[in-house]
């Protein structure tokens, strides 16, 4: 097994469009775009992971593409995500065109910073198979991450939704309330030539917002807390992911204020640490690797086609297209029966799953159940087109997140049978 590493300055430039505002300046610490490149049975494996809000539609595709044309594999073994930061920019050129074709500019979907980074990501990775290193050993290892997560959904008597803590929360009543349904853990894997780590990959599922509209871009506190761990660890290129954090951010304990980014970012790391001091190491081969993936359709709502009677309108909300766009894109898209490959990368007692959209935590939960026996691990806000996926009982309960989602409660059906089928052993 071989394995070789990228990484890119992934920040626009100053007077560029973010996702909600315009960008008047930028972070000592920049946006990243990091992957690795694993070789062992069959084709490459691309993974990558931006500080953006999201990649979805045709920006999906055409990542993928250019990934795979530079590692030498199939757009199917190549998997994009992005860490969901808001000072960021966001990437659909199904948007782009839309708006485009419409004759409305395309605002934060103009594609050109995007296109370029494709570019240099491209670049990157043809340069990175030139050293790719040997791979001896993994190890995994995971540990509570300590006043970070909770849940944002807040139940009244009834089960529904009465209020949100979302990332921030400054109701000392809301702050009091449980962390309610999170997922605790910080996930770790790492990869090893004999001695010496090569890449270090984290997984952790919750909203990355301290505060925003900052005009600035920045990586917020998960990338702090990633480029801590880099400083403990320089050999070793530090990629971290999202987990199933959809319905799961900081608002419990942060209340906006300047120094929880620090706080937050802190917690966090020491949570990687500790699952790094508390990995299992384990030889492996090339013959322990495995990709699989399996396509889904999930079922949209007939609300997404308000989108585009909407998307004219001159006194629309600055938010709106930006948080609609992308579900208008996926909803034609998927009417057209172009779905959404979920994947599985397997190495010995290792399950890693790479997931699509603003995924609640409980499936993230559920896939953990489903191999209690192994190490599994999950990426979500993969393809951002789906935007919100809640479980069934969830469409129940209402809440942003369910009148914001542009599926139905049947997805509930087709990601959990999707995840039994990426886990099983056959």
């Amino acid at each position: 097994m071989y394995l070789s590493v990228f990484d890119v300055d992934a920040t626009p430039p100053v007077g560029s469009r973010l996702t909600y505002q315009d960008m008047k300046n930028v972070w000592d610490l920049r946006l990243r775009a990091r992957g690795v490149v694993i070789s062992g049975s069959g084709s490459p494996v691309v993974l990558l992971a931006v500080d953006w809000i999201g990649i979805s539609n045709e920006g999906q595709d055409r990542f993928k593409q250019a990934l795979s044309e530079a590692a030498h594999t199939s757009p199917a073994r190549v998997a994009v995500h992005t860490l969901h930061q808001h000072d960021a920019p966001i990437c659909d050129f199904t948007a782009e065109r839309l708006l485009e074709e419409a004759g409305i500019d395309p605002g934060c979907f103009d594609g050109a910073f995007a296109r370029k980074v494709i570019e240099r990501l491209q670049d990157a990775v043809k340069r990175s198979l030139e050293e790719a290193r040997p791979v001896s050993h993994i190890a995994y290892g995971e540990a509570p991450v300590y006043e970070v997560a909770s849940n944002r959904r807040i139940l009244n008597d009834e089960g529904r939704v009465e209020a949100s803590r979302s990332s921030s929360c400054r109701d000392p009543r809301l702050r009091a309330l449980p962390e309610g349904v999170i997922d605790p853990a910080v996930s770790v894997v790492s990869f090893w030539d004999q001695d010496e780590p090569l890449a270090v990959m984290s997984f952790y599922a919750t909203h990355p917002q301290s505060y925003y509209l900052t005009q600035i871009a920045n990586p917020d506190f998960p990338g702090i807390a990633r480029f801590y761990r880099q400083l403990e660890v320089p050999g070793a290129l530090h990629i971290h992911f999202n987990g199933a954090g959809g319905n799961v951010a900081a608002g419990k304990y942060n209340d906006g204020s300047k120094e929880m980014r620090h706080i937050l970012a802190q917690r966090l790391a020491d949570g990687m640490k500790r699952a790094w001091e508390q990995s299992r190491k384990m030889p492996v081969t090339a013959g322990m690797m495995s990709w699989k993936t399996t396509p889904v359709l999930l079922p949209a709502s007939a609300g997404a086609e308000e989108i585009e009677q909407k998307m004219t309108d001159k006194d629309l909300p600055f938010n709106y297209l930006p948080n609609n766009m992308g579900k208008l894109g996926w909803y034609k898209r998927n009417k057209e029966g172009k779905a959404i490959d979920l994947g599985c990368l397997s190495i010995g007692e290792v399950r890693l799953l790479f997931m699509p959209g603003e995924l609640f935590v409980e499936y993230q939960l559920a896939a953990k159940s489903m191999k209690p026996d192994f190490f599994v691990a999950m990426a979500a806000y993969g393809d951002y087109g789906p935007f919100y996926i809640g479980t069934q009982k969830a469409y129940e309960e209402g809440g942003y997140e369910i009148m914001s989602s542009p599926v139905t409660a049947g997805a509930e059906t087709v990601i959990m049978n999707a995840l039994r089928k990426l886990l099983s052993s056959e």
